[in-house]
């Protein structure tokens, strides 16, 4: 199966804040930009920064014994890199909303996850499987 690149436009109160944490800390490369929005490479996937001061309000559900926010995005990567990124936030001084962790231990499914909130406080889940045939795993 070949997949598509997503898109997601999210809102954040501060461009220059998203500029720096996409491009700085996550590796992000920019794309197009204006005065109220920023296209990112997200590892292959386009997703836009709008400026957008009241952002909305925001939700959180339990999976696997942690509050997981929603709304939230994120991208599936190797374990290398999953780790390398973790070692990145870290270094950063990132707050982690979810510590990097493994989720569903043992069970199907078993992944590497992290959840992190850019500047904006939107929430973004990293994770990893070691085979992603668990990906859709029940």
């Amino acid at each position: 199966m070949s997949l598509r690149p997503f898109h997601l436009a999210f809102p954040v109160d501060d461009l220059a804040a998203a500029r720096d944490f996409y491009v700085a800390v996550l590796g992000c490369r920019e794309g197009r930009s204006s005065d109220e929005w920023i296209d990112f490479d997200f590892h292959g996937h386009q997703i836009v920064a709008h400026l957008a001061p009241d952002g909305g309000d925001r939700a959180a559900n339990a999976v696997d014994g942690h509050q997981v926010p929603v709304p939230h995005f994120g991208v599936v990567l190797t374990m290398e890199d999953w780790q390398a990124l973790a070692g990145r936030l870290r270094a950063a001084g990132t707050h982690f909303e979810i510590e990097p962790t493994i989720r569903f231990k043992g069970q199907a499914g078993e992944q590497a996850t992290m959840f992190f909130r850019d500047p904006a406080g939107n929430a973004i889940e990293m994770k990893a499987f070691h085979s992603l045939d668990q990906m859709f795993a029940t």
